[in-house]
């Protein structure tokens, strides 16, 4: 194959090639049509596949962001506050009530009298009830957080110290319950097998009453802020009706005495003959 000077191929056989020749990179407009013809050749669904795709991507980083914040809150509040958990005031209190009515002469087991009916049995009883009312909130959260801890810990999906904190927490609650139990006993034979459901009764009746009071305070609180509302209102159209009155009363007087001042000046304001009188003079 021979090159020959216009670009053209032939075979040594002497035929000529029919592959067109070969123009030079940088002949005017040639690399420049060809580029254009790439562009203009390229399908536009080419552009939105890649803006869908990127999209995409763009969404699933965000997605996976999300869900490791969401994880790390998660843990973040059972490391912190969540099994931090503290007897009532209730406890305490019982326990000094206790050794009064035992200094009183109050025994574990002993039946009460019938004629003091506000004697040291029911004084412990009313002390016993009391505090197993406060422990309620404590316990119904270990018993709600129990089964999903377990489950956590069962796929290593919390930390050591998580662990921990729950059955620190949880050792003591259940100290609390069974306690209570056995105070309950002493005070009067069997209670404990009903004290801790009469215990959620009333802390449920007690809780109840409190949403009512509060919701009650906060419709009289809506009903005295609407009667100020309406007041306010009232007085400020009443101001208005005042302002406008004197306003009317303003202008009538200012008539008044512009027909008064008209009056003046009509002719019977200079006195007849006065001139007439300084030319006598004269």
């Amino acid at each position: 194959m021979n090159v020959n000077p216009d670009g053209s191929t032939t075979f040594e056989g002497g035929e000529e090639s029919t592959m067109p020749p070969v123009e030079d990179a940088g002949a005017e407009g040639g690399f420049e049509d060809m580029a254009a013809e790439a562009v203009k050749g390229t399908d536009p669904a080419i552009y939105l596949l890649l803006v869908v795709v990127l999209l995409g991507l763009l969404y699933f980083v965000y997605l996976r962001k999300s869900r490791e914040d969401s994880e790390d809150e998660f843990f973040a509040n059972l490391d912190g506050e969540k099994f931090n958990l503290k007897l009532p005031a209730e406890v305490d209190e019982y326990y000094v009530i206790k050794e009064k009515c035992t200094a009183a002469g109050w025994e574990p087991g002993k039946a009460p009298e019938k004629a003091n009916t506000n004697g040291p049995h029911r004084i412990m009883a009313q002390a016993l009830m009391k505090r197993a009312i406060g422990d309620i909130p404590i316990v119904t959260h270990i018993q709600k957080e129990s089964a999903g801890m377990n489950k956590l810990y069962s796929q290593s999906m919390c930390s050591v110290s998580q662990w921990r904190a729950y059955q620190a927490a949880e050792a003591m609650v259940s100290a609390e319950v069974d306690e209570v139990r056995a105070e309950a006993d002493e005070i009067e034979p069997g209670w404990s097998q009903v004290i801790w459901r009469q215990a959620m009764q009333y802390h449920n009746m007690l809780k109840q009453k409190h949403e009512m009071e509060q919701k009650a305070a906060a419709e009289s609180a809506a009903k005295k802020k609407a009667l100020e509302t309406a007041k306010q209102k009232e007085m400020s159209e009443e101001d208005k009706a005042k302002a406008a009155e004197k306003a009317a009363e303003e202008l009538i007087k200012a008539e008044e005495r512009e027909k008064q001042s008209k009056k003046a000046f009509s002719g019977g304001g200079v006195k007849k003959g006065f001139l007439d009188n300084k030319k006598k003079k004269k």
